[in-house]
């Protein structure tokens, strides 16, 4: 099938938010509690920042164990690196991920304001201006014949889908509303023009997995 560009497990409200209003430094997700959307893959046994043993396994385990299965390159929007906007202020700040990204890839991060490429542990970010195909040309040569990962935000992801990119789509759905913020979709009906879905509940009722491929 070649290089696919995948979005996985991808996590919005239950009114198609993937992200609350007023993002800071404190609070990457706004007003959203991000435990609430990530409940269900921190409670498998395959989560890595997992610190005890234990967790579950099933349906719900194997989207957080694939994860990076086959991924070659990561794609995301400046909004999921940080929360600073317009030119780059403070090039020591290096995101909000730690000495240890979970990547492990090249990261593209789509940017109107480049700044030097910079490397963490086995992840490098390279800050890119472009439109979607051009971005991931480029995630696609770095990726080596493995997929390209389209991690968000909800901005980036409508972007990709918009310009008809992205091949496969997991969307993890959780029963909350947010009433505001970034909006991946109004409903998952929308995109039914262009692809297959399959619903599957989580097995312990958390969320609802979408799975969409194309038509």
């Amino acid at each position: 099938m070649g290089q696919l560009l995948r979005v996985q497990n991808f996590m919005v409200s239950s009114d198609g938010f993937g992200t609350g209003e007023g993002q800071s430094l404190e609070r990457p997700f706004g007003h959203a509690d991000p435990g609430a959307l990530f409940a269900w893959a921190g409670a498998t046994a395959s989560w890595p920042n997992r610190t005890d043993p234990g967790g579950s396994r099933g349906l719900d385990d194997y989207f957080t164990r694939d994860f990076s299965h086959h991924i070659g390159a990561e794609i995301m929007g400046r909004n999921k690196f940080g929360p600073q906007r317009g030119p780059w202020q403070d090039h020591e700040w290096q995101g909000w991920w730690g000495d240890e990204p979970p990547f492990h890839t090249p990261v593209f991060v789509m940017t109107h304001h480049p700044r030097p490429s910079f490397t963490l542990s086995d992840t490098t970010f390279h800050f890119v201006e472009g439109d979607p195909a051009s971005v991931l040309a480029r995630a696609k040569q770095a990726a080596d014949g493995k997929d390209v990962r389209l991690g968000g935000g909800a901005t980036v992801v409508r972007a990709f889908l918009d310009a008809g990119l992205v091949d496969t789509l997991h969307v993890a759905v959780a029963p909350v509303e947010l009433g505001a913020g970034v909006r991946l979709w109004e409903s998952p009906d929308e995109l039914l023009d262009r692809y297959h879905r399959d619903v599957v509940p989580s097995p312990g009722g958390a969320v609802t997995h979408h799975l969409f491929w194309r038509n």
